[in-house]
């Protein structure tokens, strides 16, 4: 059990006497003041990051009083939750100060930091990792203010020489947020960023691969029910075309999102692309699917757990893994490639009205006056559609149904 820290008082502090050796007085969460043989009380603070021990300096007292000190810690401690090193923000904060000026990585670091709980701890991550190894070798020590758009756009040109426009893209957006929070807090005069639209070339615009046509989609469902590996695997693979959900939304479903007496799935706002909770009507195939599964892995809270262990959601490359098994190929079929299998078939073969379609995809869809529609919106017409949708794969399989497209 571990030794319970009692934290330091003022007067305990100021009373402290040195010995002939350091000693350290502790005061909880990383923090502790080290008293010096010769009489200094200095305060430090102890912390990990990437899994090395790292020590801070906050000064010494009296001129750092206790209360000053504890704060220094909460706002090391704010950083470290937010995958931030306290002591990568000190040093940049004093190389702007040797240099008279704010340098671009100062800004980066403050500016990532405050917009932190506002994102998801991935994006928070992602960011900075293109921060840290496309934008600070090259400009992270000029000052801000300094920088201009030619010298930006060379940066950006060695991602793109690399065959990553689309990355060069993604960090020009970063740099212009940094570029205005820089002008909004008085440390910039303008981004040159913004400079840059249309400097870059566009890049090509990405599509899943999938299948459409019915007569390609009867021999895929056949594979799918003829697959005999893992059942949570199996089950998960046809759900999918039933769903038609993004594969992350799929993957990371828990039983308590189900009730599968009313034959619905609620997904919560969080596991939602765009950040706003969905319904998904549960049509009689795939209550029956779930009923199968739910005998296996109900005691997990993932409906679909990884197969190493039932605290974790399955794979993002399982279903991948087992369409390629099956014979298609990337340029074929996707696990996103069932949305646009539904999408269209939806659409162009059984004739449904295309704003229930555009609904059960989680698609943004306003009515006449630009208002959102909410989520149970034409909620009878979705399931309906979800029970006729399912119905038609059913007789694609048995080879009784192929409806030809519809003729524009």
């Amino acid at each position: 059990m571990p030794k319970r820290i009692i934290p330091l008082s003022d007067m305990k502090v100021q009373k402290a006497k040195s010995k002939d050796k350091p000693i350290s007085l502790f005061d909880g969460g990383g923090l502790y003041l080290l008293i010096t043989p010769s009489g200094g009380k200095l305060w430090r603070f102890k912390y990990r990051f990437n899994n090395k021990e790292k020590k801070l300096a906050f000064g010494s007292y009296p001129e750092i009083s206790l209360q000053d000190a504890r704060q220094k810690r909460e706002d090391a401690r704010r950083l470290l939750a937010n995958d931030v090193d306290p002591d990568a923000v000190r040093k940049a904060q004093k190389q702007a100060k040797t240099e008279k000026t704010e340098t671009f990585e100062v800004i980066a670091r403050e500016w990532h930091t405050k917009f932190t709980p506002t994102w998801t701890p991935g994006h928070a991550t992602t960011i900075m990792s293109r921060l840290e190894r496309d934008l600070f070798p090259w400009i992270g020590k000029r000052p801000i203010n300094q920088i201009k758009a030619p010298e930006l756009l060379a940066v950006l040109r060695r991602v793109e020489s690399r065959g990553a426009l689309e990355s060069a893209h993604r960090i020009r957006t970063i740099a212009g947020q940094v570029f205005r929070y820089a002008v909004a807090t008085g440390r910039a005069e303008r981004d040159p960023a913004a400079d840059l639209k249309g400097a870059l070339p566009q890049p090509g615009e990405k599509h899943h691969a999938a299948i459409t046509d019915p007569k390609e989609v009867a021999p895929l469902l056949r594979a799918i029910d003829g697959y005999h590996g893992h059942l949570v695997v199996r089950c998960a693979l046809r759900l999918a075309p039933l769903f038609f959900v993004r594969p992350g939304e799929l993957r990371h479903a828990e039983w308590a999102e189900f009730d599968l007496d009313e034959t619905v799935w609620n997904i919560p706002a969080h596991k939602m692309k765009m950040k706003q909770s969905h319904i998904v009507p549960l049509c009689r195939q795939a209550v029956e699917i779930l009923k199968e599964l739910q005998a296996f892995t109900g005691a997990s809270r993932y409906v679909f757990p990884s197969g190493r262990s039932f605290s974790r959601p399955m794979s993002e490359n399982a279903i991948i893994a087992v369409l390629r098994s099956l014979g298609y190929e990337k340029g074929t079929m996707t696990g996103h490639g069932f949305r646009a299998m539904a999408r269209t078939i939806l659409d162009e073969v059984l004739q449904i009205r295309t704003d229930y379609i555009e609904h059960q995809l989680a698609h943004a869809v306003r009515d006449p006056n630009g208002r959102a529609y909410n989520r149970t919106a034409h909620l009878a017409e979705r399931r309906k559609m979800m029970q006729t949708w399912a119905d038609y794969l059913d007789g694609l399989k048995s080879g009784a149904i192929v409806i030809p497209f519809k003729i524009a």
